[in-house]
């Protein structure tokens, strides 16, 4: 038989039974089937089958289903046995008259199984009919009453499971003679589109069927718009990357620009010399950074720059005494994973000076960047040796901390985190320094986002900037202000091999709050007077809107 035969053959069996049901409702006095069970047995049907059909049925409203349940008892083949021959322990009984001993070995052979001679004699002793040493067996009962076997017979003929008692049906189960199985039947009943035999509903209108008019008293197949469609297998956003995206809309609403930032592996020397750190600063130990062996050194620190970055490092310059130390060019050439994205920042500003110099008029900038930085550091919840800076600066005449605790309130609240402070705290490049926090709703504490401050003249004077010129900048992590975003507890779930696929593919979008429906027009810095503690609350720069 080929395939097609085979399933029209399987068609013609389902149209017969839809066929049955639809009659038998036509037919029947209370235009019920009381009891779908009754109806598979007396013709014959096959469960699984039966029901497809009847589900039908219910999809398009011929019938109604009323669910029931209940648990019957089946034997098993061991059960079927004891119910037809006895149970083991009630055959070796029988082998043997009353006073009367067989080895072990002759009765195995009687029984035909070593299984079956082990539980008879476990239950023969246990109901005191049979003795029992190493070697052989002797029946001590006259008479045997094989009450189980007696039990499985009446069960064979089908009762509900509620009429035994139910320590009897666990000691069977036990035994594995019986089964409980659960049998599902209906209560089947006359639907509101009711008919003797189905009418075909069609699923498309056509553009004959309403040039001809022919759609007309059709009966249309329903549309379920609720019901999902299938899972397409396609790629998808990280949700650290759909926040960047929203950091970087952000920003460059704000006015910021953009900065190359294509330099994982830099120098020491911009890493670190440029931006006023001591060569014998503990974060440029091995416990802190990752060190280069190949290459090792570098060989672009430009000539002009590398006689002022030591005369700042060794005897001070610019109203500062430096660090008095000899400054070695062999170790500001150390190559190094960038372990924050300051030196584009540095570099920019560098860029900057040179643009000033050569025509003479200073421009004030605003930049920003967001990469991948490396620290050579535990991991823990909140802490990864690889993760993401947002970094920002404002080069500018007349500014100063307001504005720079100003623009990341604003930049916070613009991400729907309110509640952020500013600790003060000690970096060796900007001075004053401030540690930037955010509340975390599920540590349940105010968690470190990033840092900032006002760079110093010490890193600014020898790049070539003007004295007059101040810049503020700020790095903040991309990390922590996801956790509290997606409001999770630990930063590997969010980044690294821990990251569960499900959480990257079913992932909410990021939204931002709802006053960002305005069109940003211009940022003005507002003088604001902060109160003077450890722990100081933001003050935000005032904001012009429009609305769209």
């Amino acid at each position: 038989m080929c395939i097609r035969d085979r399933y029209m053959g399987l068609f013609v069996f389902m149209a017969n039974i839809e066929e049955k049901v639809l009659s038998i409702l036509a037919t029947s006095p209370t235009g019920e089937i009381l009891n779908s069970q009754e109806v598979e047995q007396h013709e014959g049907y096959n469960h699984k089958d039966f029901d497809g059909v009847v589900k039908s049925l219910l999809v398009d409203d011929y019938v109604t289903l009323v669910n029931f349940e209940r648990e019957e008892i089946e034997l098993t083949a061991e059960g079927l046995k004891a119910a037809e021959l006895g149970t083991p322990e009630a055959r070796l009984t029988m082998l043997l008259k009353n006073g009367e001993e067989k080895s072990k070995e002759e009765l195995e052979k009687a029984l035909g199984s070593k299984e079956e001679l082990q539980i008879g004699v476990n239950k023969g002793m246990q109901n005191k009919w049979l003795a029992c040493t190493k070697t052989s067996i002797k029946r001590i009962v006259e008479e045997v009453k094989d009450d189980t076997s007696a039990r499985l017979k009446a069960m064979k003929i089908g009762k509900a499971v509620k009429e035994y008692d139910p320590k009897l049906l666990q000691e069977f189960k036990k035994r594995k003679l019986i089964c409980v199985k659960q049998i599902k039947f209906y209560k089947i009943g006359k639907g509101v589109n009711f008919q003797p035999k189905r009418v075909p509903a069609v699923a498309d209108l056509t553009a004959e069927m309403l040039s001809k008019k022919s759609w007309q008293g059709v009966k249309f197949k329903k549309f379920n718009t609720t019901a999902k469609g299938k899972e397409l297998l396609t790629g998808n956003f990280h949700p650290l990357y759909q926040l960047r995206d929203q950091f970087r809309s952000i920003l460059l609403e704000l006015g910021f620009e953009e900065m190359p930032t294509n330099t994982f592996v830099d120098s020491s020397f911009w890493n670190f010399d440029v931006l006023f750190t001591a060569q014998q600063h503990p974060a440029r130990e091995m416990q802190d950074t990752f060190f280069l062996s190949t290459p090792e050194f570098c060989n672009d620190i430009p000539k002009d720059l590398c006689p002022k970055i030591k005369k700042a490092h060794e005897g001070g310059d610019y109203g500062s005494i430096g660090y008095r130390y000899d400054w070695k060019i062999e170790e500001a050439r150390k190559n190094i994973m960038r372990t924050h994205t300051t030196p584009c920042s540095a570099r920019m500003l560098y860029a900057l000076a040179q643009e000033t110099e050569k025509t003479g008029k200073f421009t004030p900038k605003k930049y920003f960047s967001i990469d991948k930085v490396f620290r050579n550091e535990a991991t823990d919840a909140t802490h990864l040796f690889e993760f993401h800076q947002v970094e920002g600066l404002i080069a500018d005449y007349n500014i100063s901390l307001k504005q720079l605790m100003g623009i990341i309130g604003e930049f916070f609240k613009r991400l729907g985190i309110l509640n952020v402070k500013f600790k003060p705290t000690f970096n060796p490049y900007t001075e004053p320094s401030m540690e930037i926090y955010g509340f975390h709703p599920l540590l349940k504490k105010m968690v470190e986002v990033g840092n900032s401050g006002v760079f110093r003249p010490e890193m600014l004077l020898p790049l070539g900037l003007p004295p007059n010129v101040t810049v503020i900048a700020w790095g903040l992590s991309l990390e922590r202000p996801a956790m509290i975003n997606y409001a999770i507890d630990n930063i590997r779930n969010l980044l690294g091999a821990q990251v569960p696929l499900k959480f990257v593919k079913t992932n909410p979008i990021f939204c931002l709050p709802q006053y960002l429906h305005f069109n940003l027009t211009t940022v003005s810095y507002t003088h604001l007077t902060l109160p003077t503690s450890d722990l100081v609350q933001i003050s935000v720069v005032a904001v012009s809107l429009k609305k769209n």
